[in-house]
């Protein structure tokens, strides 16, 4: 059937029953190479809030509903039962955080306190042994919607919104300190990043803070070893408010929003050919989630927004089961 627009508005679908041959809910039901299924709805429709996985436990932190209010909630799934749960509150609200785990704990990074302004550099850990959140060495700047990295057991926090769009620094847990790295070239936010091999891949984003703003497809590598950056290959189209996970060693970058809806893509590249490839479009696109995470074959997509804008936020799980390997 052929798309009467590049976008898709879901807001005036009212999320229409999703029905695809070999997608299922049922926990442990296979889905076929290629498909996309759904599973346990979140306890809290949200989006605009950020994610980090550990032992196959994905938590989902801050972000806000339809009504734009920020958030402290804490949703904690469980994907091998297919379960939700609430955590320990955040301590202040938050949205547009930046998140990551390192042995173990997660990570809270920067974001705003409120959906237009506030941004923030704080930073909390929760470990899950002791079910409390703990404040850590702030970021060297305020900011938010840019994206958090960990390679070799600290913590890459690229990009945010204007004025932020450059800066890059990394975290130390070990010793609770931070380090400014040589700016990312090209300013911007709402991006999605992946660790390739020893480098850190930045992709795509909008250039102004909110979605009516000019859109970029750029792509740009982050070398630790020499502390340099350099170009890649841009993504098919631009694109921001995307989302993306690594898988079987290929980049997956899914979603994201413009003016007119939201965006469906789902595109896959490949570091060893240095080149994208246009997958089947997502059935559900969403927006407005920062980190996924891949577990037991399957790429977990929870939550986001369903239409353009702060005010779509759903409860949705979705996952993927990917087709192609670029670790072969």
């Amino acid at each position: 059937m052929r798309r009467r627009n590049t976008f898709v508005d879901l807001g005036r679908a009212a999320l229409l029953a999703w029905l695809i041959p070999g997608a299922t809910s049922a926990l442990g039901a296979e889905l076929a190479p290629g498909s996309w299924g759904k599973r346990a709805e979140l306890i809290e429709a949200n989006s605009e809030f950020a994610v980090a996985e550990t032992g196959g436990t994905i938590y989902v932190l801050g972000g806000y509903p339809a009504n734009r209010q920020s958030v402290t909630t804490v949703q904690i799934y469980d994907t091998k039962s297919d379960t939700w749960r609430l955590g320990p509150p955040l301590p202040q609200p938050n949205n547009h955080g930046m998140a990551a785990a390192v042995e173990g704990v997660i990570y809270l990074i920067g974001g705003q306190t409120d959906p237009a302004t506030a941004y923030v550099d704080t930073v909390y850990a929760l470990d899950p042994k002791i079910g409390r959140w703990v404040e850590k060495a702030p970021m060297p700047s305020k900011r938010s919607a840019g994206v958090a990295l960990v390679l070799g057991g600290k913590i890459y926090v690229a990009g945010g919104r204007p004025p932020r769009g450059n800066d890059f620094a990394v975290y130390d847990p070990a010793v609770d300190r931070w380090e400014t790295l040589p700016p990312l070239p090209s300013q911007r936010n709402h991006i999605a990043g992946a660790v390739i091999g020893s480098r850190m891949l930045v992709v795509g984003g909008r250039l102004g803070g909110g979605f009516q703003s000019e859109l970029t497809a750029v792509t740009e590598y982050f070398d630790p070893a020499s502390r340099t950056w350099t170009s890649g290959a841009a993504l098919p189209r631009p694109r921001s408010g995307i989302n993306g996970a690594m898988a079987f060693g290929c980049f997956h970058v899914w979603g994201g929003e413009h003016t007119t809806g939201v965006f469906p893509d789902h595109d896959v590249y490949d570091p060893r050919a240095g080149r994208w490839t246009k997958l089947p479009d997502m059935p559900l696109p969403v927006h407005g989630v920062t980190g996924a995470a891949f577990v037991d074959g399957l790429i977990r997509v929870v939550g986001g927004g369903t239409s353009q804008g702060g005010s779509s936020g759903s409860k949705l799980n979705q996952v993927y089961r990917p087709a192609i390997r670029c670790d072969q």
